[in-house]
């Protein structure tokens, strides 16, 4: 029997003295001294923030839940690998019907990662007989060319993994949000490199925060607002150059900052699972954490000095010795859920 997940809701106040407590015990791990340059009892006025003020932003496990619309799912169910997983010409024949000689044929090695060509699987999505397994199909394929695309126009056996899970009500935003921390951990570690996420889905999460940059229709929150569906629908211009980007990056202002998406009023914020200070995540070739605490305003929720202890010490590779014990601990954290109320000044956007 599947070990049940335990969640527990603790005050505002009392996750805050923790926090504090844990910071002074533990150090924190983000930069060194920076503890000793912020007052001992610091808060963050949600109305009158400015970026010289914990001024980190990041993607939460909330926002894209509330982006993506994700349901019959258990939203704290963390995807893991299964141990000894079929091959991945058992899975193709598996989800085609085809015979091992074609999927044997189709299955491709691209810099040491074995995937199959998209263009083998379009022709099974348009002229498959089953039309739940070109639905199927076709969802795999989103899964390995937009939101997981580490070879492109390529899937990768990983993904295919991951997408056989989906129906034991693992949360897909955990896994997401876990490659897209990877990724831009990366490429900002080398100072370069390609996004290996879904930057679809994170640009529409900056959109959301900088609208105000972009000139974007604001809109105000409803349950029947769907900001992926208004991003699909839109025309963007066809040039925009990583040049822009920058410039937009390095000129924001304070003023310029929506904290707080307009779609999303989530009254509790997950904060830690298990005995770690922040929440691990589990990807489809990484593991790594972060720590929502240090991004509270962005729920329009006073902030605080958040638990960062050996944060910079939670990213691994799915490789090498040691990284097994390593997701068996990150799952067993995963039973056991810790949230916080939001204490919710009025409601404010900037």
């Amino acid at each position: 029997m599947e070990e049940l997940i335990i969640p527990t809701t603790e005050k505002n106040a009392v996750v805050r003295d923790w926090s504090l407590k844990t910071q002074k015990e533990k150090g924190d791990s983000l930069v060194e001294g920076c503890i000793a340059n912020l007052p001992e009892y610091v808060t963050v006025n949600v109305r009158q923030n400015n970026l010289e003020d914990l001024e980190d932003m990041t993607p939460t496990i909330e926002e894209y839940a509330a982006l993506l619309r994700v349901n019959n799912v258990q939203p704290y169910k963390i995807y893991v690998k299964e141990p000894k997983p079929l091959t991945f010409k058992q899975k193709l024949v598996r989800f085609t019907d085809m015979a091992d000689a074609w999927a044997e044929k189709q299955i491709k090695k691209k810099n040491e990662t074995i995937c199959i060509p998209w263009s083998f699987l379009r022709d099974m999505v348009l002229n498959h007989p089953d039309m739940l397994k070109r639905v199927n199909l076709f969802a795999l394929a989103i899964y390995g060319l937009v939101i997981f695309p580490k070879v492109l126009r390529h899937l990768e056996v990983a993904v295919v993994d991951f997408f056989e899970r989906l129906k034991q009500g693992i949360n897909p935003v955990l896994t997401i949000l876990a490659e897209t921390f990877r990724s831009l951990s990366s490429c900002r570690r080398k100072g370069e490199g390609r996004f290996i996420g879904c930057a679809q889905l994170l640009n529409v999460w900056i959109l959301s925060h900088f609208w105000k940059v972009e000139r974007t229709p604001f809109h105000m929150f409803s349950k029947t607002f769907a900001p992926l569906e208004v991003y699909l629908e839109k025309e963007w211009p066809k040039e925009v150059t990583e040049q822009y980007w920058v410039s937009v990056f390095q000129n924001l202002r304070a003023e310029d900052i929506t904290w707080r998406a307009s779609w999303i009023h989530p009254s509790v914020l997950l904060y830690r699972v298990g005995d770690q200070d922040w929440i691990p995540l589990l990807g489809l070739w990484e593991g790594i954490g972060y720590a929502s605490l240090l991004v509270q305003r962005q729920f329009s929720s006073r902030q605080f000095i958040p638990a960062t202890g050996r944060l910079t010490q939670s990213e691994f590779a799915f490789a090498g010795e040691g990284y097994t014990k390593r997701v068996r601990d990150t799952t067993k954290s995963w039973k056991k859920i810790h949230l916080m109320e939001l204490a919710l000044y009025a409601d404010t956007l900037t």
